[in-house]
């Protein structure tokens, strides 16, 4: 399997988990969580991190295994997530007013075709467990592609830090509406 080209400033190695692709990979030992976080502050992915890497080219790498429940298509998710390129926030739902901070983002797992949801993030979240952090190097096709968008350059490869925070399941498919409370 070929490695997906890393963004220029990192240098990323990759290791076959045995995990199957979105079922929550591998929990990280301290000092590789110690150098996934500093990646989360800007600083660059370090090299100790080891993703595992999609068919599509979606890298992800569990900083936290949640213990709840888990996304699968038609899950009506609540994300808290940072996105950035190379090591800058561009957007977060983890700023807001108030003293609570930013409000989560909703979304129904397996309809980023809709266009309501970047595609590398609905990948991404897919398998995750509630309560779970996952760290996702998100290749262009997956993100804003050929076109890029404000600041974003064509092309560019993306970092998103994603927590799932609350998964609601409908009986019914996609479309059920998040209560929180």
């Amino acid at each position: 399997m070929g490695a997906a080209k890393a963004p220029p400033h990192a240098h990323v190695t990759e290791r076959d988990t045995g995990a199957t692709p979105l079922d929550g990979g591998e929990s990280l030992s301290p000092p590789c969580a110690k150098a996934a976080r500093r990646a989360l502050r800007g600083k660059g992915v370090p090299e100790s991190v080891h993703y595992s890497t999609l068919p599509n080219g979606l890298k992800f790498y569990d900083l936290k295994v949640g213990s709840g429940l888990k996304a699968v298509k038609g899950s009506r998710v609540a994300v808290h997530y940072v996105a950035k390129w190379k090591g800058i926030t561009f957007m977060t739902s983890r700023q807001g007013l108030g003293v609570g901070g930013g409000t989560p983002y909703g979304f129904d797992v397996g309809q980023s075709e809709k266009g309501s949801v970047l595609k590398g993030l609905d990948l991404g979240v897919e398998g995750m467990r509630v309560g779970g952090q996952r760290l996702l190097i998100v290749p262009p096709e997956l993100a804003y592609g050929s076109k890029g968008v404000q600041e974003i350059p064509p092309n560019a490869t993306i970092e998103l830090d994603v927590e799932l925070l609350s998964i609601k399941q409908s009986p019914f498919g996609t479309g059920v509406k998040l209560i929180e409370g």
